[in-house]
């Protein structure tokens, strides 16, 4: 399995080949609350870094998922839209948002690794 990596916003992403599958981490779903509502980009939308790629609602706010590399999307999740609580059960897996085509595994080398990430968030609270 590929490994997980993860930007200071919050998301996760996965490369397998140039195929990358993004969503955000536990602890994001964490502070968003309950998910009730997920709004995702369309197939074969182009997306660059810092780009909104979708929009989650929860019972606390909506917040924005940024694009964390280049890349166009080539699926999404569209259980998500029956089943947006898929991300508070699931954020790293079931609850994942989109897979962009295009990436290369130096796009992803830059962001943290698990244990990086695990520090990075208990600096947060």
């Amino acid at each position: 399995m590929a490994e997980t990596r993860y930007t200071q916003e919050h998301e996760w992403i996965q490369l397998d080949g140039d195929i990358a599958t993004v969503g955000i981490s536990n602890y994001a779903q964490e502070q968003l609350g309950d998910v009730v509502y997920v709004e995702l980009p369309e197939v074969g939308h182009s997306v660059s870094p810092g780009d909104n790629m979708a929009v989650v609602e929860s019972v606390k706010a909506a917040s924005e998922v940024y694009a964390p590399v280049d890349g166009e999307v080539v699926e999404v999740n569209g259980d998500l839209t029956d089943k947006p609580e898929a991300i508070n059960d699931d954020a790293e897996g079931e609850g994942w948002f989109v897979k962009l085509k295009g990436v290369s595994a130096d796009d992803v080398s830059g962001f943290m690794d698990a244990a990086a990430y695990k520090k990075y968030v208990e600096t947060l609270d």
